[in-house]
């Protein structure tokens, strides 16, 4: 029996099922305590009139949604090319590291709920702003982590390759790059939560539509089923972007495992 229980634990299938479980258990005992306390739906609204308020609310969280889908995804691939190409300076120029590394540090600390104020008064109030911040919280973990892969290369492997009369770009071919893509996609599972965040900060601060302008305008009007509904669409969508990453990486870097 137990070793039967340990097969189940390591199979494909418990990754799929225990989450399931564990969301449904989460949800009814949710349920079970709004209603046995009584609590009222504007402090804690039930799962049940979250539901609700989805069905009743489809047509506008589908539209919200698929504004931070848009967004957030175009946000996050210009911070995978600008993080990329940073990590790579990085990583390989010792002068890039000196100059460009400390001022990337400088502006990560930046809050970037400060910034969205000063991007609305310069492009308004729509999707530009969320677009930034997305791609501002997202690209330093990917050049951090991309140069971090650069950097642990071992030299040994690189003198041997030079000794067979192997160029600098070949070098990176055959081996910086190659070494460097488990720092990446570890990077970008880490980014895109980090891009929808952005996204939505942006949203519910300076903009006309998307998830976070909908929870704002939900929780002014005490709609507060509604604005949980959104915030669990936005899971949903984190969910999802995540999973792309974690089966594209199982493709891309097969031999990594």
């Amino acid at each position: 029996m137990r070793s039967k229980l340990n097969h189940f634990f390591r199979s494909k299938t418990a990754s799929f099922v225990l989450p399931f479980l564990a969301t449904i258990l989460l949800f009814v005992v949710w349920e079970i305590v709004v209603r046995v306390f009584q609590i009222p739906q504007f402090n804690l609204p039930s799962p049940s009139s979250i539901y609700q308020a989805a069905v009743n609310y489809s047509p506008q969280i589908l539209a919200n949604a698929w504004r931070t889908l848009v967004t957030t995804t175009t946000g996050f691939l210009i911070a995978i090319a600008t993080g990329v190409f940073l990590g790579f300076l990085i990583g390989y120029s010792r002068i890039a590291y000196l100059t460009l590394y400390p001022i990337l540090v400088g502006f990560n600390t930046i809050p970037k709920v400060a910034l969205v104020p000063l991007l609305a008064v310069w492009f308004g109030a729509n999707e530009i702003p969320a677009t930034l911040t997305a791609f501002l919280l997202a690209f330093f973990p990917i050049a951090v982590n991309v140069a971090l892969g650069l950097d642990t290369v071992e030299p040994e492997m690189k003198d041997v390759l030079r000794s067979l009369g192997a160029s600098q770009l070949e070098v990176f071919q055959k081996v910086g790059w190659p070494h460097t893509l488990p720092y990446l996609f570890a990077s970008l599972k880490i980014a895109a939560s980090f891009a929808f965040v952005g996204s939505v900060i942006a949203e519910s601060v300076a903009s006309n539509g998307g998830m976070g302008y909908l929870i704002v305008v939900a929780s002014s009007n005490f709609d507060v089923p509604l604005a949980f509904a959104g915030l669990l669409a936005l899971a949903v969508l984190g969910i999802v972007l995540y999973g792309f990453f974690v089966i594209l990486e199982k493709y891309a870097i097969y031999w990594a495992r």
